[in-house]
């Protein structure tokens, strides 16, 4: 069973089953994966103590690892639903849990899209992958996919709801930095101070000065709200003579398109003859709004970004903050984030299609590797499926088999949610009960195989029908109980006439009799 959960989702992978508990740092409340994963599904193993430093995020401290199968899935159902924005995280620690001392790399999927690859530099080094992510489906599939070089594990998976207002309109934007400029405390940054929970990390250009403030910074009206902890810090250059505050990235990928955003809090309060203006230029190319100045107000946050919010690419992408001519004071800057495009262009499965299989798959507790998005990527569609992929439009099943997988009970009724389906193959379980009249309102349905069941009572008349006109290739041989013609529909009428008539010749002489003994018991009271 998949849960619905509002507001904040925070997995601790490993923990045991059913157990909860409050992160004294953050004070969140993590739940074990029960609703999120199958419980057969993986493994739970703890890193080993060498690695349990002081300093260490609880979550990290256990994992699910995923030896068997090739893609093993969480599935997130967040109350805010699809087409509303959010963070997802997951988080990983190797900690030499296995006792082997080698590193895996696998690989990382947000439903039917590869969100990146998971690659270790040590075994006592975490890695944090983060996605903003605008879903299209109620259902968000985080996955681990094992690509021969290691198992796949995962130490921890957390999803925000973000305000739709925020960051970029594109459906999935992988974090590239978030970063605490002129941090004094070299400790990063979350929940409380985060409203949500974004993670800053400390960090300190060359040969710049640090500014800093006790005071709290306002974001109130800033609809990305960085932490005031946060803002209350910047840099400038170090030598008052300096007018500008440059920098610069070097992408990995130079064609990769990045967004970013800074953000900007006035922390000294400056006289009345004092100003603090600057131009922002990315790659030469003004950045400001209106091609106005910029000057950050006291102790209040301001979030800037390109007007047009369109992506930069490069081998290398330069930012320089120039003062302008009346300005007294140099440029600062206090925080930034940068987020690279992702380019999720692999079609979903139709939403009502997903919810269809997870329901049959919870019914009749499937043991199948059926984990994720059913049909996408192709590589990974569920055993048992075929799907029809038409360019970027959803991809809808048209075909399920679910012959000899030890099915009991009734034939599911999520099975009328498959309107696209061609073919059902039901062969060779132990259903039971009567086949449904829903089969035969399948609008595409050509194959229909129940052989070998204990299906009782008589096959529908439409199907029958449509099995002697050649548009269904209906099977239904093996089922003792079971009659697929249509004579025994109209035996079964040929009875019903009897039946009512002896009941209503049965029902007029308990009445004729009522009525004497009524008028007997009248007269023996008037003698």
């Amino acid at each position: 069973m998949i849960y619905y959960f509002t507001g904040f989702i925070s997995i601790d992978c490993g923990i045991t089953e059913n157990m909860t508990y409050t992160d004294k740092t953050t004070e969140l409340n993590y739940v074990s994966e029960s609703g999120f994963i199958e419980n057969n599904i993986g493994e739970r193993h703890t890193i080993s103590l060498e690695y349990h430093f002081n300093t260490l995020d609880q979550q990290f401290s256990t994992l699910r690892s995923f030896p068997q199968g090739d893609k093993n899935c969480y599935t997130l159902r967040p109350g805010d639903g699809k087409g509303n924005k959010y963070l997802i995280r997951a988080r990983f620690l190797y900690g030499n849990y296995d006792g082997r001392m080698t590193l895996p790399v696998f690989d990382l999927y947000l439903g039917a899209n590869k969100w990146s690859s998971v690659k270790f530099d040590n075994a006592n080094i975490s890695l944090t992958k983060e996605i903003i992510h605008i879903p299209s489906s109620d259902y968000i599939f985080v996955c681990v996919v094992n690509t021969g070089h290691g198992t796949p594990f995962i130490s921890a998976l957390e999803l925000r709801p973000l305000k739709n207002s925020t960051y970029t309109s594109a459906t999935a934007a992988v974090l590239y930095r978030r970063l605490d400029v002129g941090s004094t405390s070299n400790i990063s940054v979350r929940y409380k101070d985060d409203v949500y929970d974004r993670i800053w990390q400390p960090f300190n250009f060359p040969e710049r000065k640090v500014l800093s403030t006790p005071l709290t910074i306002d974001s109130s009206s800033n609809i990305y709200q960085p932490p005031s902890s946060v803002m209350s810090t910047a840099m400038s250059p170090a030598k008052v003579s300096n007018p500008m505050f440059a920098f610069h990235m070097k992408p990995d990928d130079p064609t990769a398109e990045y967004y970013v955003y800074m953000h900007f809090a006035e922390l000294e309060k400056l006289k009345a003859n004092e100003s603090r203006e600057f131009f922002i230029y990315e790659n030469l190319e003004l950045w400001n709004v209106d091609n106005q100045p910029f000057s950050p107000q006291y102790l209040s946050t301001t979030t800037l970004f390109n007007v047009a919010l369109a992506p930069i690419s490069g081998d290398q992408i330069d930012y320089t903050l120039f003062k302008t001519t009346a300005s007294t004071h140099q440029p600062t800057l206090n925080a930034f984030e940068v987020y690279i495009v992702q380019n999720f262009s692999q079609p979903q499965t139709h939403e009502q299609d997903v919810g269809a299989m997870l329901n049959i798959k919870s019914m009749y507790g499937v043991q199948k590797n059926w984990q994720g998005d059913p049909c996408s990527p192709k590589s990974y569609t569920w055993e048992g499926l075929n799907c029809s992929f038409n360019g970027q439009d959803p991809v809808r099943i048209i075909s399920l088999d679910l012959s000899s997988s030890g099915l009991e009970g009734e034939i599911a009724s999520y099975i009328s949610n498959l309107t696209m389906i061609q073919s059902i193959d039901l062969s060779n379980n132990s259903l039971s009960g009567s086949v449904p009249e829903f089969l035969s309102r399948l609008p595409f349905l050509k194959v229909l195989d129940m052989r070998g069941n204990n299906l009782t009572g008589s096959v529908p008349s439409e199907l029958i029908e449509k099995s002697k006109s050649g548009s269904l290739l209906l099977s239904v041989s093996d089922n003792p109980d079971l009659c697929s013609s249509l004579s025994c529909r109209k035996k079964n009428k040929k009875y019903i006439v009897p039946i009512i008539a002896s009941v209503a010749t049965l029902f007029v002489l308990l009445l004729a009799f009522f009525i004497i003994w009524k008028v007997i018991k009248g007269r023996k009271r008037g003698t």
